[in-house]
């Protein structure tokens, strides 16, 4: 195993800085399947939309709350087959960093330890409601980061246009 530090998120890290994972758990969860049991013969293909966001709330000058919200919504036949909600939160404690890296851990790491519980636990109350299994494909959060600071660079220059686009970091 290497030594290198990756390059992207962990720039602005000074000597002597910590990142921990205090807690990861479930905030909240919602599974509706509202045409139940008709939509089970509902001839088709199934058309997904998933919608992400992440809010982060300072606990206190080193620890924060991360919460990585996932929505997916399946239709057949122009109908709501099911919707699931998953807020996967965690407290974090960073320490020793500049501010532009944890602003960074909290859009990239924090997200990339939080997706595979989230992804989890979507993938089990979709199956558990009776609908076939879907999993979850990788999501580039540190592509995602990267997207949000040019957007908050747009907005600070007075670009308000930013073509319909929707904020997902840590803004």
């Amino acid at each position: 195993m290497s030594d290198e530090t990756p390059t992207g998120a962990l720039q602005g890290q000074q000597a002597g800085a910590t990142f921990a994972v205090e807690k990861i758990y479930v905030k909240d969860v919602s599974f509706e399947a509202p045409g139940a049991p008709q939509v089970f013969n509902e001839p088709g293909q199934p058309e997904l939309q998933m919608n992400l966001n992440q809010k982060v709330q300072r606990l206190s000058d080193t620890a924060f709350e991360v919460v990585l919200g996932i929505t997916l919504t399946c239709n057949m036949a122009g109908k709501t087959a099911y919707l699931a909600e998953v807020q996967q939160a965690g407290v974090f404690t960073l320490a020793g960093f500049e501010d532009a890296g944890v602003d960074a851990m909290l859009g990239t790491q924090c997200p990339n330890l939080l997706y595979p519980y989230a992804a989890a636990t979507v993938a089990n109350l979709i199956q558990a409601g009776g609908f076939p299994p879907f999993f979850m494909q990788p999501i580039n959060f540190e592509g995602l980061y990267a997207e949000n600071l040019r957007q908050r660079a747009m907005q600070a220059s007075g670009n308000a246009d930013l073509g319909g686009t929707e904020t997902v970091g840590n803004a």
